[in-house]
């Protein structure tokens, strides 16, 4: 029976279907979810006496959030599309977070406490216009007046409904501000006509009429926006940024005043600018490092009232309870942040004054926005919630920092990989000693989680106490390769170490070298790139980055590069370029040193070889035949294939600068393509085999190239969104073009599709993602590419014993007869970002990662309604018109990246493994076995319970055995006895 009941919990374990989940406990041990906003770009408070002390925040990254005061948590938040910039973010009814978004075309109110939608009002109209909107803070109309797409509006706060709209493009007025004035229903709406003229309109508020229209001539123009200082006046700079116009409008007549700024800050000055404070009678102007803040008099003449010579950032006007105004300052000096609130109507009165340490790699703070609240004496207290150069986010109060937040995270431009340090003898590994009565409770909770007994506390302990003993946070490597470095840069310039184990920030770098200076107005990063990983005799050195950028957003602009130590964070080195950056290649060469040969291309198509020494040179020209790259124009359409010629001649440039020259181009009907992606291999992808055996025993061999290059282009009208044309004006065209010779491998048209196109290259094969407006759903479609030249070749026991052609060099010049297989398939989801995993051997098959993950099989374009057989044996699975996703296989499990850009795959030590790392608005890393973990155990393999089984086995061993020796010596004394009878007897 007991063999029986054996073999049938065998068959049933057998007959079950593998599943990727995860149970609850497991959650958290192999991968983190980490959630940002974004650079802050304005804020509301609403800190009412009833319910919980909030922050509205709008940023950056088009989310709007409500944030917890007292710990900076995020209560709530909603991501708004990559096309829908907010523009503005207020509170009305003291219960909606009414946005602003889309240039002012699409207007939304949010329930403050849960950020559910309550409704949602899209203006449409012809014209262009700046994106403003008003919310009178006073009356019982409950209106929002708002100004987009060329049109004012007035909307109502309850239900969003459109109450009036006016068409403003036949006043030819480009409209920048709105104003009311307090128990007002006229509406001041001011801007500029044409190049020369300002213009004002009063506007009834109750329903649009237009009651007055007035223009007055400026001669030469202004310079940038008018800020309003009160209900009747503004200031603008002129064309020339040397003198401040105030604007005034009075019983319909425009009356200018000019103010030269030299009567502020004498004759010797630099460039000046406005800042919008939305102070009533007071603004801010910024010349370089000084900012002046003028008052508008009563008289209506401008008078400086302070003078603050360090960096500077001011809040928006606060009105206090007594009706008094007041405004926040912050300015840096010496490490330290001091932070005071002034009297707009009392400016030599300070009614707060702190200093606080500040971190310096947060850089300077780039914004303010304050909040008041009633001590306990009744006097006034202020919070201040700063926005730092690093897009971080600070509340300070009452002189300390009550709590930061790492925002600057939700704008991750790239990301590579470091290994960490080797653990050596004499490194401090710090171990968690564990009683005897934990060491019971954690077995106990164990044991309850794997009999499904364990509550939601105990899953949580068991969690925590797994945590604790995982050794996954160390900062030393692991024989797996699972631990590691994420080195990330931002959209800020900032660059970030994460602990793969955790997600925990190591160490933090504000770039210098992408920082505001005069030699650099607007520097930007660009790239991340390896500098030196050490291996063998150069172990003693530590691995370093660089990071390459511009000066400018301007593609001539000079190039900046920093090279940094990703162990401590500090930076080595840093250059200001004298040639652009274009193009920066990474060459497979190493020096001595391990740093690695790059070579940027400027716009003058002249290559620059780093590092600039003398034996990177000696490689470089060793290899400088074999040195082939390309270049893609997509305005013009056209793919360039370029080699090196000769050192440049010119007498301003060095040894380390080479002349290139055009090998090929491919140049695309401007008429009726345009490129839209272009994908190529990763550069440290592996593959294992160039050989795949089929049903039947045959062999189809992989053309395996590094050179490769998938190039999409779709019809000029089809450039724009889903739907912009008829599917018989839209077409997709895909090519793979060898990039060394510029041969075109395989051309295909998708007649009636469009992009967006989202594509993944890995081996002989690229899978491609877009939409067909004739089914108006996406699609998938893969290429598979093999080389007929070796198709005679199909003996595989010569190629398991290793007696093939396979070792013979492919060059790209050979021109091999190649033959491609494609299918396509209908898929639901859209994407936005695809990556295949990679694996130190390439062994392990491959996954497609599209923000949910997908086994290659199911994109084998070899897939038939009815498979034969031997295909079914090899794997194959059925066809079908579209490609299910099994909710089980979501790497995400319940979390969701917001505002995905990127997805990251690094191979780890251990064959079967790849770590994922997933940026957008929020971080997300795990790690994950494609083909299951078939080279390891589990980290919940109890290995006490091994040892206890062993040790158990062992002893029923020796005591089957001593009963063995026991049963076998009374057998024996049995037959002695009988035969002892039987000669007694006589029987024998």
């Amino acid at each position: 029976m007991a063999i029986r009941a054996f073999f049938l919990v065998l068959l049933f374990c057998s007959s079950l279907i593998p599943s990727f989940a995860l149970y609850e406990d497991q959650v958290g041990l192999m991968d983190w979810h980490q959630q940002y906003i974004g650079k802050v770009k304005d804020a509301v408070f609403h800190t009412q006496k009833a319910g919980r002390k909030r922050v509205i925040v709008s940023t950056e990254e088009n989310v709007v959030a409500s944030l917890d005061l007292r710990h900076g948590q995020i209560f709530w938040r909603r991501v708004l599309g990559p096309n829908d910039a907010i523009d503005g973010i207020d509170i009305a009814l003291g219960k909606f977070v009414i946005t602003l978004s889309s240039r002012g075309g699409i207007l939304r109110a949010w329930n403050l406490p849960d950020g559910q939608m309550v409704w949602e009002t899209s203006i449409q109209g012809s014209g262009a216009s700046k994106s403003v909107f008003l919310i009178p803070k006073v009356g019982g109309d409950n209106l929002i007046f708002g100004l987009g797409k060329g049109c004012l509006y007035a909307v109502s706060a309850i239900d969003g409904e459109v109450l009036w709209k006016r068409d403003m493009t036949a006043e030819s007025l480009e409209i920048q501000q709105i104003i009311q004035a307090v128990d007002s229903d006229v509406l001041h709406v001011s801007g500029i006509i044409g190049s020369n003229q300002f213009g004002t309109c009063k506007v009834d508020a109750k329903n649009g009429e237009l009651l007055m229209h007035n223009t007055a001539d400026i001669p030469g123009g202004l310079y940038g926006e008018v800020i309003p200082v009160s209900s009747n006046t503004l200031v603008a700079l002129d064309s020339t940024r040397t003198t401040l116009i105030s604007i005034l409008f009075s019983d319909g007549e425009i009356i200018l005043e000019h103010t030269p700024i030299s009567n502020f800050v004498g004759d010797s000055y630099g460039i000046a600018v406005i800042s919008p404070t939305k102070l009533t009678g007071t603004f801010a102007l910024k010349i370089e490092t000084l900012v002046l803040f003028v008052r508008l008099t009563s008289e209506g003449r401008l008078e400086v009232v302070d003078k603050i010579k360090q960096p500077t950032a001011t809040s928006d006007m606060l009105a206090l309870s007594e009706g008094q105004q007041a405004v926040g300052i912050v300015q840096h000096e010496d490490g330290m942040i001091h932070f005071s609130v002034k009297l707009v109507h009392d400016w030599g009165n300070s009614l707060l004054e702190e200093s606080i340490v500040m971190d310096h790699q947060r850089g300077l703070s780039d914004k303010v926005f304050i909040n008041n609240y009633i001590r306990t004496d009744r006097s006034h207290g202020f919070r201040a919630l700063i926005v730092m150069e690093d897009h971080s986010l600070i509340l300070v109060q009452q002189g300390e920092i009550v709590w930061r937040r790492e925002d600057g995270l939700a704008s991750v431009i790239d990301v590579t990989t470091s290994e960490l340090p080797v653990e050596k003898d004499g490194v401090s590994v710090s171990k968690v000693e564990h009683s005897l009565f934990e060491w019971l409770k954690g077995h106990l909770l164990k044991l309850k989680g794997s009999l499904m007994l364990a509550s939601t506390e105990d899953l949580v302990a068991i969690q925590d106490l797994r945590l604790k003993s995982s050794e996954k946070n160390k900062l030393t490597r692991d024989h797996n390769g699972f631990r590691k470095l994420l080195i990330v840069l931002t959209r800020a310039g900032k660059l970030y170490a994460l602990h793969t184990g955790d997600g925990r920030i190591i160490w933090s770098l504000l770039l210098p070298s992408l920082r505001k200076t005069e030699a650099c107005e607007c520097p930007t990063g660009l790239n991340l790139y390896q500098w030196q990983v050490p291996h063998h005799h150069a172990m003693d050195e530590n691995p370093s980055v660089l990071i390459v950028g511009r000066c400018s957003s301007s593609s001539d602009s000079p190039g900046v590069s920093s090279f940094v130590d990703t162990y401590t964070g500090k930076e080595l080195n840093s250059l200001h370029l004298l040639h652009s950056v274009a193009q920066v290649i990474q060459l497979p060469f190493t020096d001595s040193t391990e740093q690695r040969l790059h070579l940027i291309i400027d716009t003058d198509k002249r290559g620059h070889l780093y590092p600039r020494t003398p034996e990177a040179r000696e490689i470089f020209q060793r290899e400088f035949s074999n040195i082939y790259w390309y270049s893609v124009d997509t305005d013009s359409s056209v793919i360039r294939g370029h080699m090196l010629k000769s050192n440049c001649i010119s007498k301003a440039t060095n040894e380390y600068c080479f002349t290139t020259r055009d090998l090929w181009s491919v140049v695309f009907p401007s008429e009726s393509e345009k490129i839209i992606a272009t994908v190529t291999r990763k550069v440290n992808e592996v593959v294992h085999t160039q050989a795949k055996v089929i049903a039947d025993q045959d062999v189809m061999y992989k053309y395996i190239s590094k050179n490769l290059l998938f190039v999409a282009t779709v019809a000029p009208k089809a450039s724009g969104e889903i739907g912009s044309v008829m599917p018989e004006e839209a077409w997709l065209v895909v090519y793979i073009i060898d990039t060394i010779t510029g041969r075109i491998l395989q051309r295909m048209t998708h007649h009636g599709s469009q992009g967006p196109v989202h594509a993944v290259f890995s081996e002989n094969w690229v899978v491609y993602h877009y939409f067909n407006l004739r089914a108006h759903r996406y699609e998938i479609s893969v290429i598979e590419i093999y080389d007929q030249s070796r198709a005679d070749n199909k003996d595989v026991l010569k190629l398991v014993l290793g007696k093939h052609n396979l070792t013979s060099p492919i060059s790209s010049y050979s021109h091999p007869e190649v033959v491609a297989k494609s299918q396509s398939y209908f898929f639901s989801h859209s994407v936005k970002a695809m990556a295949v995993t990679l694996t130190a051997k390439g062994i392990t098959s491959k996954h497609i990662l599209i923000g949910t993950i997908g086994d290659q099989r199911y994109l084998d374009p070899r897939r038939s309604l009815n498979p034969s057989q031997a295909e079914k044996e090899e794997g194959v699975i059925p066809l079908t018109d579209s490609l299910p996703i099994v909710p089980q296989s979501y790497v995400t499990h319940a979390f969701k990246v917001e505002g995905l850009r990127g997805i990251v795959t690094i191979p780890a030590k251990l064959e079967s493994t790849t770590l994922v790392f997933a940026h957008g608005v929020d971080l997300y890393f795990t790690r994950i076995a494609p083909s299951r973990t078939y080279d390891s155990l589990t980290e919940d393999f109890s290995y006490a319970l091994l040892l206890i089984t062993i040790v158990a086995l062992v002893a029923a061993i020796f005591v089957t055995w001593i009963l063995s020796e026991k049963k076998e010596l009374r057998d024996k004394w049995s037959v002695h006895l009988v035969w002892k009878w039987a000669f007694r007897t006589g029987n024998v």
